[in-house]
């Protein structure tokens, strides 16, 4: 596989702890009359939890402060996102075409029935949001994860966005189901955005009913997590509630509805800004819109870039370009699917978002698609970097109309070189994967090499590079592949083979001042022993829909700490 314009399919080449204060609840009505506007109508409650001051007024500098035991001092604030980008003027919450804004207000829809706490991220609570896993027990955070409740300096937004859908302009699609609560400033300065799935109709519901159910949320909830262990650039998420509530869905797009129960996942992210979030406002000509956005955005995420610099756009798109080469390249070295890459899907921060009928290959194979409804096979493994390529040509089409001439073609430019960042970063992962020190001239042919014999046997994916991180030169030298490395024994049977092991060995020997335990020990720590496999999923939502939770509590489940510890053996 060579840099060029396309890519082979064939190679996947703080604050103290305060005493227990009364919750108010009062009406979103009464409060965001002060906050807002008059006019704005809520279905959900708000927490009153304190007057809006900073977490910086109440100590999240200090780094030796504890960790909130409450939520009575545990503030978001929407004022960032507001005070800067327009809001729908229309506050009524039904499905609509919404033009010339950012946002439109609406509250989550709270369950009817009894929720039920499914999972927490302790990572997530502690790290992130500043919260002690104590928290988790209330019945607050219970109301505040499942949209009953809002805590108070929180305006819940829904996001106007478009986007291509299978390579097809889908116009208006925002957040359907997914309420962006507000912002959380933590004690290590960081901004998060905190955002509910699954909890109800937004004005971008569309033909939708605004839930998400107990199967895909499990799925979500795993997979992020698990994704953010690989060291794969991810929204969190931090929890996961589930209903009675009964929800219909049609899991397989064959006409056969069923039953689900509805189920909603607190997401946090640095932002949930996409592709077709500039699009949109390209579409239909907003463009002072679409510069305000885009500076917002660059001030906001992009400190490298000067936002008062005229090229500020084509910087932008610079790192957008690199860095989306990066993340494919990093889905790629752990076999994972996205299955849905559409650009509406596509994170501007170049983290992976929207997971849906995402997959882990299993058996090597370049075709994998995990998305059942793909039939034309789109967004099969092998293509996921052409993929890219498309989508951020369609990024670059949003930022041509605030571009001059020059800056075009320096964007193009920069565009046309996606391929070589995407295959040099791809080289750099196997590489690594492979124990392979320094630069050779023959590395890419290894690789591919490998590959090709694990697609035509068949062999695993993950187990393959893990058991070649553990077996040993000698072993490998005699083709003495012992039964326990299976995923090996299995592509020691192709013809093939041999020849691949001779230049291998021959390749480790130009590792500089390296041993053949230090190749072990520094493969190990690149290649995973535990991904997300199906089975594992279906087994955790299996046991979800029992109402047996214990393979989401993070203390509870060997196959989470597996998760939880990827690299380990």
């Amino acid at each position: 596989m060579t840099p060029g314009s396309g890519f082979s399919s064939c190679c996947l080449t703080p604050r103290l702890q305060t005493p227990q204060l009364l919750l108010w609840c009062v009406t979103c009505h009464a409060v965001l009359c002060s906050l807002v506007q008059p006019g704005l109508e809520g279905r959900a409650r708000l927490v009153h939890l304190l007057s809006n001051r900073s977490n910086q007024e109440q100590g999240y500098c200090e780094t030796e402060a504890r960790l909130d035991s409450s939520l009575d001092f545990w503030t978001l604030s929407s004022e960032n996102l507001i005070a800067v980008l327009p809001v729908d003027p229309v506050k009524e919450n039904y499905v609509r075409k919404v033009k010339n804004c950012i946002f439109s207000i609406a509250f989550p829809t709270p369950f009817k029935s009894r929720v039920h706490l499914v999972a927490v991220s302790k990572e997530v609570l502690e790290d992130i949001l500043d919260l002690d896993l104590s928290v988790s027990e209330t019945d607050a955070f219970i109301q505040l994860v499942s949209g009953e409740k809002i805590v108070f300096g929180s305006i819940p937004l829904t996001h106007r966005y478009g986007g291509h859908q299978f390579g097809i302009w889908a116009d208006q699609l925002g957040d359907g189901r997914a309420h962006l609560l507000g912002i959380y400033r933590n004690r290590q300065g960081e901004k998060w955005e905190l955002q509910l799935k699954g909890s109800g109709k937004t004005p971008y519901s569309r033909n939708g009913d605004g839930r998400a159910v107990l199967r895909s949320s499990v799925r979500e909830f795993l997979c992020s997590e698990a994704m953010h262990y690989l060291g794969i650039p991810t929204s969190r998420a931090a929890s996961l509630v589930v209903s009675d509530d009964e929800v219909w869905r049609d899991q397989f797009y064959n006409g056969n509805i069923v039953k689900e129960r509805g189920a909603v996942v607190l997401r946090v992210a640095k932002s949930w800004f996409r592709i077709g979030s500039l699009e949109i406002l390209a579409h239909y000509g907003e463009l002072d819109l679409l510069r305000s956005l885009l500076d917002f955005i660059i001030q906001e995420h992009f400190p490298s870039v000067n936002v008062q610099e005229p090229n500020r756009y084509v910087d932008f798109f610079s790192i957008v370009v690199s860095e989306t080469a990066q993340l494919i390249a990093l889905w790629m070295s752990v076999g994972f699917a996205h299955g849905v890459c559409n650009t509406d899907n596509f994170s501007l921060l170049s983290i992976t978002i929207d997971y849906g009928p995402f997959g882990f290959m299993e058996a090597y194979n370049p075709d994998f698609v995990p998305n059942t409804s793909d039939d034309e096979r789109r967004y099969k493994i092998g293509n996921q970097a052409n993929i890219g390529m498309f989508n951020l040509n369609k990024l670059l089409q949003a930022l041509n109309p605030l571009l001059d001439r020059g800056q075009k073609h320096l964007a193009a430019q920069i565009l046309e070189g996606y391929p070589v960042l995407y295959y040099t970063r791809f080289t750099e992962l196997f590489k690594a994967k492979l124990g392979l020190l320094g630069e050779r001239k023959g590395d890419g042919d290894l690789i591919a090499f490998l590959l090709h014999l694990m697609e035509k046997t068949e062999a695993d994916f993950t187990m393959t590079f893990r058991q070649l991180s553990e077996i040993t030169q000698s072993q490998l030298q005699e083709l003495n592949i012992p039964q326990q490395f299976w995923a090996l024994k299995m592509i020691s049977k192709h013809q093939l083979f041999p020849a691949w092991v001779s230049q291998y060995l021959l390749r480790l020997k130009s590792n500089i001042n390296d041993s053949d335990s230090e190749r072990r020990k520094r493969m190990t720590t690149v290649n995973p022993k535990y991904v997300l496999k199906n089975w594992m999923a279906e087994s955790a939502v299996q046991k979800a829909e029992r109402n047996d939770f214990s393979e989401q509590a993070p203390t509870a489940l060997e196959a989470w700490i597996h998760l939880n510890s990827p690299f380990q053996q």
